[in-house]
């Protein structure tokens, strides 16, 4: 069985007639029939019944031609990759996102770009704090959404993106949360604070650490989120993942001394001395929208 072979089976069914399946291919007509009889020999069962003048697929060549469709489809999937291939179009284009900024704007752009570049694979991380700076000057990923700490701006294009504001927050039955004060620092230190570690293995950033007390690290903001919604400590939260709870009073805001609610700058970045892929330009222009809010 070949592919060529499927090819006239095809053209037979969808010209009608063997002499149009032999124009449309640009081949003897003698050639169409003794390729279909071949394949024929080979199957063991009649396709295509000659009773009448335009030839019809038997019960068992139904079924046949309905499955050889998928290898003519999966083969012109071949060839359409094989040509983007050949092209500018990068096989992988790897990107990293801080774990506090939203991600459906993300996923969002991921299918954009598939749709557009289907032989492209989009490889996505997500890390926190100095994760992605490390993985963008390890060559690991051609673009890193993340904050400015730390980035070498000689090194380092940035794009701004829409920033992301930072809540304290805890449980209402939480005892910083009774009252409505104003929470001092030495009041805090006795109550457990949650924080997401560093993701990064060279440095290791803190951001909202309250100096002295008592702190549980996990490696995500769904474990730290769990664990205030069973009131087992305080920490901040990007409010777009906990703006459900805020509404439904599962979380509240606290009113620590010296943590107030922050806006967190987050910018795209990129390598300034490596030159990055079609598809990956494709990624960084769209990621300029994202600066009118994700």
């Amino acid at each position: 069985m070949t592919l060529e072979q499927l090819i006239v089976l095809n053209a037979i069914v969808e010209q009608g007639t063997f002499r149009g399946a032999a124009e449309h291919l640009n081949k003897a007509q003698s050639a169409i029939s003794h390729m279909l009889k071949k394949l024929e020999n080979e199957l063991g069962f009649i396709l295509l019944s000659r009773e009448n003048f335009r030839p019809e697929l038997t019960e068992k060549g139904e079924v046949f031609y309905r499955h050889s469709l998928r290898v003519l489809q999966r083969m012109q999937d071949l060839k359409s990759v094989a040509r983007t291939l050949n092209s500018e179009q990068e096989a992988e284009v790897a990107l990293t996102v801080t774990a506090s900024f939203p991600f459906p704007p993300i996923l969002g752009l991921i299918g954009e770009m598939t749709s557009r570049y289907p032989a492209t694979h989009i490889r996505v991380a997500r890390d926190n704090m100095g994760g992605s700076l490390e993985k963008l000057l390890a060559d690991d990923v051609q673009i890193a959404i993340s904050t400015l700490d730390g980035v070498p701006l000689d090194r380092i294009e940035a794009l701004p993106l829409a920033p992301v504001t930072i809540l304290p927050v805890a449980h209402p039955d939480f005892p910083a949360a009774h009252g409505g004060r104003v929470n001092s620092d030495a009041e805090m230190q006795s109550l457990i604070q949650a924080v997401v570690a560093d993701s990064g293995t060279t440095t290791k950033q803190s951001r909202g650490l309250l100096p002295g007390g008592l702190r549980w690290t996990v490696s995500d903001f769904a474990t730290k989120k769990d664990i205030l919604l069973a009131n087992m400590g305080w920490g901040g939260m990007p409010q777009h993942m906990i703006q459900q709870e805020l509404d439904q009073g599962d979380l509240v805001p606290l009113n620590v001394e010296g943590y107030p609610p922050v806006q967190v700058e987050h910018f795209a970045m990129r390598r300034r001395d490596v030159t990055i892929g079609m598809v990956a330009q494709a990624v960084w222009d769209r990621l300029k929208d994202f600066n009118s809010g994700p």
